[in-house]
């Protein structure tokens, strides 16, 4: 074992300090990764919280990690010491698979979390990003594109994956009209990415304090769902839209935004069930759909987009002993628009 430094919540809503723990040693097919930043994302404090209650504590938090390439295994042949790269929400998948599916793995049994899950086929817990170092299997690790600063590319790795999935699923591009709900550190990414890849975009946000931003970022249009004339405005209009807040809405309002044969795809996961009345669907044969992640082989995908089109998130860098200020910003939506931590400061 090697000895790691992070930062972990102890039980449910404790604070965010100082841990020291176990880094298992590096097999043949593994590559050694010294973290240099981390995005911090809203599913973090739901872990931390124990919200979905599948939390394993003491828990190291964070999945959007980029770094830099210490060691390799003999059997590596993809990277080598030196090399910039990223690991995302999982280490591993199709653990009980009789295949690994390449395309959908993030929705098969068996999927290894990067934190709040176990090692396969052992007892050790899995740490994330909020460390000093990480050792992952080579099949799990992501190339960081050249011209993308690794502070802000971070977030790519789970909110900008997070977006690109669900666009690209549902042909997000030219004659399209894609609306995104919610412009903060998911709703943000989703902008910029429905823009490059050609679709009409439009944020559907509370108010319009955020306008001049999401119109820069590459939207079309702004509306602020608070003024109920948008609903009347806008009814039947998108083929797609994304709703990034896990907060509670009027479902059927939403829905009936769409036009017909619309899907409202659901990248927010709320706490509570939601309600919904069947003739929000029915009509309009409407769909409303969910998106988790995306595979390693889409992410790759994604992340060689945003080099193209030199996407990154917008981003507050912080220490690491900032982070539980941070989070009590995130509550307050008080963060344009993703936290990352300096892991130098660790």
């Amino acid at each position: 074992m090697a000895i790691a430094k992070g930062y972990a919540a102890a039980t449910a809503s404790a604070p965010l300090a100082p841990f020291t723990f176990d880094r298992r040693e590096p097999n043949d097919d593994d590559v050694v990764i010294a973290i240099k930043h981390c995005g911090v994302c809203h599913s973090d404090i739901h872990m931390v919280d124990n919200g979905w209650g599948q939390s394993v504590y003491p828990i190291v938090p964070g999945h959007e990690i980029t770094g830099v390439v210490t060691a390799v295994g003999a059997k590596v042949s993809r990277f080598k010491e030196g090399d910039r790269v990223g690991v995302g929400c999982f280490v591993d998948s199709c653990t009980i698979c009789a295949a690994r599916d390449l395309d959908r793995e993030q929705y098969m049994p068996g999927l290894v979390l990067t934190y709040s899950g176990f090692e396969p086929g052992a007892d050790l817990p899995t740490y994330g990003g909020y460390s000093d170092h990480m050792v992952v299997k080579e099949g799990y690790v992501l190339s960081i594109p050249d011209n993308l600063a690794l502070d802000a590319a971070a977030p790519l790795l789970c909110a900008g994956i997070t977006l690109y999935s669900p666009l690209r699923h549902w042909n997000a591009g030219p004659g399209k009209s894609v609306a995104i709900l919610g412009l903060g550190g998911l709703g943000h990414m989703g902008v910029k990415i429905a823009h490059a890849m050609g679709a009409e975009v439009t944020v559907l946000s509370q108010t319009l304090s955020k306008q001049a931003d999401g119109l820069a970022m590459g939207a079309d249009h702004y509306y602020a769902t608070r003024d109920a004339a948008t609903f009347e405005t806008l009814a039947g209009t998108f083929d797609l839209l994304i709703c990034t807040v896990s907060a509670g809405i009027d479902w059927g309002a939403y829905l009936g935004l769409l036009k017909v044969d619309g899907t409202m795809v659901l990248v927010g996961a709320p706490e509570e069930p939601v309600p919904l009345n069947a003739f929000a669907l029915i009509p309009g044969r409407r769909t409303l759909a969910g998106s988790m992640i995306g595979s390693i082989k889409e992410t790759q995908e994604m992340l060689d987009f945003c080099g193209r089109h030199g996407i990154v998130a917008d981003i507050e860098t912080i220490a690491i002993d900032q982070i539980n200020e941070a989070y009590a910003r995130m509550l307050k939506s008080d963060v344009r628009y993703r936290f990352v931590i300096d892991m130098a400061t660790l």
